[in-house]
C-alpha cells in the first residue's frame, strides 16, 4: 500500500486479503493502524482511501537538544524543503517586536518574511527579525536554501543557546490563505520564538504561522537534577 499514489482509493477486501495472503480480520487490523497514523483515510459513500500523514515540525528546547530550524530538522526527517523570501529588508523594529529584541525605538532589525514548503506543500509563513547591527549582512544573504539559524552560526559565530517559544491560533488573512492555499479565515497555529544567547541576550526573534493540517508543534522538556 505504502507505493499507492495519494488519494488512490484501496481495492475491495477480498481482492487485498488475496493479494496479501491474509484474513479479512488481520486485513482490518492493519487498515485501523494506517488510518490512525494518517496514511489511510475513510469517508462515507466514498470508501478508504491514500492520503499522506501529517508533516511534523518540530521546536526543540535547546536544553534536551539544540537550537535548529525548520530547514534542518525537516531534512533530517527525509523531506524536501523549498524557501521563497517575500521580504527581506533592514526596517525600523516594529513596537510589538522591539521588546523581544531588547531594542529602543530608533533601533532597526533585519526583517525576513519566507514562505516555506514540504515537499511541494506551502507548510507555513516564517517572520523572523534580527538586530541589524549584529547581522548586517543577512540583508542580502540568499536564503532561498539553507537555515537561518545555521548562517547565524557559521557567518558571526552566534552563540545561538536558549529558545523560549509560544504557540497560539490565529486565523488566516487573505493574502496568507492565498500562500497558503488555505481558505480566509480558516485557523492557523502561530509560533513564537524569542532565542538568546548563554548570556540571556535575545538574537532573533520568529513568528511562523502553520497550516494545522500538515503541521505538528512537539516539545521535549527534561527535569534534570539542578
Amino acid at each position: 500500500m505504502a507505493a499507492l499514489p495519494e488519494h488512490t482509493l484501496l481495492p475491495p477486501e477480498p481482492v487485498l486479503c488475496a493479494e496479501y495472503g491474509v484474513s479479512r480480520i488481520t486485513l482490518r487490523r492493519a487498515v485501523d493502524g494506517l488510518v490512525a497514523d494518517g496514511h489511510l483515510v475513510r469517508e462515507q459513500g466514498r470508501g478508504t482511501y491514500v492520503t499522506r500523514p501529517a508533516i511534523r515540525h518540530e521546536y526543540r528546547e535547546s536544553f534536551v537538544h539544540r537550537i535548529a530550524g525548520f530547514n534542518s530538522v525537516m531534512s533530517e526527517h527525509g523531506a524536501t524543503v523549498g524557501t521563497t523570501v517575500l521580504t527581506q529588508r533592514v526596517v525600523p523594529v516594529p513596537a510589538a517586536v522591539a521588546p523581544e529584541l531588547q531594542l529602543d525605538s530608533a533601533s532597526d532589525v533585519v526583517e525576513l518574511v519566507r514562505l516555506r514548503s514540504v515537499d511541494g506543500a506551502p507548510n507555513h509563513v516564517a517572520h523572523s527579525f534580527l538586530p541589524a547591527h549584529f547581522f548586517p549582512g543577512a540583508a542580502k544573504e540568499d536564503f532561498r536554501q539553507g537555515s537561518l539559524y545555521d548562517y547565524l552560526r557559521r557567518e558571526y559565530g552566534a552563540d545561538l543557546a536558549h529558545g523560549r517559544i509560544v504557540v497560539d491560533v490565529g486565523t488566516a488573512a487573505p493574502d496568507e490563505a492565498d500562500l497558503l492555499q488555505v481558505v480566509a479565515g480558516s485557523p492557523l497555529l502561530v509560533v513564537r520564538t524569542t532565542v538568546r544567547d548563554r548570556a540571556g541576550l535575545p538574537l532573533v526573534h520568529s513568528f511562523s504561522r502553520l497550516r494545522p493540517d500538515v503541521s505538528q508543534v512537539e516539545f521535549e522538556v527534561s527535569v534534570g537534577g539542578r
